[in-house]
Formats: C-alpha cells, sequence, structure tokens
C-alpha cells in the first residue's frame, strides 16, 4: 500500500477538495481513492484528518428524487413524532428524552385553566 501525501492545514494544492469542499460546489468523490489528507495540529489528542479527493475527478451531486424526497420526508416526521402521545412535537426530539418535552417533564407543566 502506498502512502498519501500529508500537508499542513490550510496549504493543500489547488485541485484537491474535502467531502465538505466538493459538496458546497456540487459535487461528490464519485468513487474515488484518497489522493491525500490534511492534518490540523490540536492540543490535547492527535492531529484533526481531512482526506482530499481530486476535483477532476469528482463527479456532479446525484439529483434528488420524489421517491427519495418522499422517504426523506416521512424520515423526519418520524423524527418529530413524540412514541408515548404521538403528536407532531414541532422540533425534533432528543434522543437523550426519547419523547417529547411535555411527556418528557409532566409536572412542568401549567396547568390547564
Amino acid at each position: 500500500m502506498a502512502a498519501i501525501p500529508v500537508y499542513p492545514w490550510r496549504l493543500a494544492p489547488e485541485g484537491l477538495a474535502t467531502v465538505r469542499q466538493l459538496r458546497a460546489a456540487g459535487l461528490r468523490p464519485g468513487g474515488q481513492d484518497v489522493v491525500a489528507q490534511i492534518e490540523r495540529p490540536r492540543r490535547r489528542r492527535g492531529p484533526l484528518v481531512a482526506y482530499l479527493y481530486s476535483i477532476e475527478m469528482a463527479k456532479p451531486v446525484r439529483p434528488m428524487t420524489p421517491a427519495k424526497r418522499a422517504a426523506l420526508a416521512k424520515a423526519n416526521t418520524a423524527r418529530r413524532t413524540c412514541p408515548q402521545c404521538r403528536r407532531d412535537a414541532g422540533y425534533v426530539i432528543p434522543a437523550a428524552l426519547g419523547v417529547c418535552t411535555p411527556c418528557a417533564y409532566p409536572d412542568d407543566q401549567p396547568a390547564a385553566a
């Protein structure tokens, strides 16, 4: 296995980009291998590594299909629906609670007038 080049943070050569940078440009790696990596120094733990891909070999992002859009909407609705009271909470229910805020803290609710 050949070693890939490692560049210091912000000193990568032109023509290389991270996945996020590719996505911002409407591109995706498209199955290509990692070309290089950049390392950002951190004090306590080891360096933060980001992989770089060739912009020339990147492919356009696939368009969102109606079926994919419907599946995404269904998944987001499920994340907002409380499993206990079955209501749309109006926000994504925190995984730590597992239920909407009124169900998690019933004693904190104001009394009905």
